[in-house]
């Protein structure tokens, strides 16, 4: 949706238009679900966090800074609630979820079929996006999980666009040796854990031969 057709929507919605607030909703709601979704891991919570963003974005609609992105404003919103409700129900893990190249996420596993391979690799990079600072994360998901552009990730932030394209090479940088981390610990976990299996077998067949 362009700048124009927004600003449209929401003078409408501010003159009564239940239309219209319902094509503001349509129109960012996957895209805050898939933001949402990928902060917190959680498909119920996500959609109680996009929910009550609209909820309270349109409520609100007359506080809106219209020099902004109405996407902005209510990304901000629903990352606002988010971290309400996990300062309450703390320790929550927070997940994100990225999609990367072939080359970025590919595994090293022969012996599994492709959809456990997927899976692992879905894993390895929740994971390792948790082990990276919060706006390096969230710059990596908005420009490559939501398609942002650098310009809107810098309006969200309030942040020049040379300081976003920093963290996200610095994220990118980053992820890359946590996944390379992440993987070695996972090999390391199940080396130790076939020794002690091995171990176990041995210590089984001297008590059987005894």
């Amino acid at each position: 949706m362009d700048r124009q057709s927004e600003q449209d929507l929401i003078h409408a919605a501010l003159a009564g238009d239940r239309s219209a607030a319902a094509g503001l909703i349509q129109a960012h709601q996957a895209s805050l679900y898939a933001f949402m979704l990928r902060r917190c891991g959680r498909p119920e919570m996500a959609e109680d966090v996009v929910q009550e963003a609209f909820v309270r974005a349109l409520t609100n609609l007359h506080r809106f800074d219209t020099r902004f992105r109405f996407s902005t404003w209510l990304f901000t919103i629903a990352k606002r609630l988010h971290c309400n409700i996990v300062q309450k129900h703390a320790p929550a893990f927070d997940s994100d979820l990225v999609a990367f190249s072939a080359d970025d996420a590919s595994a090293t596993q022969f012996d599994v079929d492709l959809g456990e391979e997927r899976s692992q690799t879905r894993s390895d990079l929740d994971e390792a996006l948790a082990r990276l600072p919060e706006v390096q994360r969230e710059v990596v998901v908005l420009f490559h999980q939501c398609d942002w552009p650098i310009a809107r990730i810098a309006e969200h932030f309030l942040m020049p666009s040379g300081t976003v394209k920093s963290h996200l090479h610095r994220g990118r940088r980053k992820l890359r040796v946590a996944l390379e981390a992440v993987r070695a610990d996972r090999a390391a976990l199940r080396s130790a854990q076939s020794h002690t299996h091995s171990e176990h077998r041995v210590d089984r067949g001297v008590a059987d031969e005894a």
